[in-house]
């Protein structure tokens, strides 16, 4: 006989599973898609929410197209990360953790992407770009979309 009503656990995997398929599909977690999902799986939003705050996968704010993150870890730091998220602050004229206007790119700072021989690092979706520097991250942009207007006097540095 149980004292305390235990609450309902859906069935293994599939509270993550159903946040990485909104994160997917919508780009973010919404608070309509939460309260959805909660009521498919049975379980509570705060569950959901418990879950989705301890990842930092998930998101509750609209991302762009592209993320792009910028390595802090001890190695980066040193040999030139901050740097690089000055840089990337400039050309996307954004700061780390907000969204492009145009909804392309979203920046981000990490602890650590395991690629220390490579510092400093920056990922671009799921690519890793190593032992950059600042001067070629418009080209790096570029590559995913960034409009050739946004740097106009990088256009012969890069070249």
């Amino acid at each position: 006989m149980t004292l305390i009503p235990q609450p309902h656990h859906p069935a293994g995997g599939a509270l993550l599973a159903k946040l990485h398929e909104i994160q997917k599909t919508r780009g973010y977690l919404s608070q309509p898609s939460l309260e959805q999902a909660a009521r498919e799986l049975g379980v509570s939003l705060s569950q959901l929410y418990s879950a989705a705050t301890f990842y930092s996968a998930f998101s509750f704010q609209p991302r762009g197209r592209h993320t792009v993150r910028v390595c802090m870890g001890t190695a980066c730091h040193i040999r030139g990360g901050e740097k690089l998220l000055e840089r990337l602050r400039t050309l996307l004229n954004v700061s780390a953790g907000q969204t492009t206007e145009d909804g392309a790119f979203t920046l981000e700072t990490v602890h650590c992407v395991g690629s220390c021989s490579m510092s400093p690092v920056v990922r671009v979706d799921d690519e890793t770009r190593g032992r950059l520097r600042a001067d070629r991250l418009f080209r790096i942009l570029k590559a995913h979309g960034l409009t050739d207007n946004a740097e106009p006097e990088s256009k012969e540095k890069e070249r």
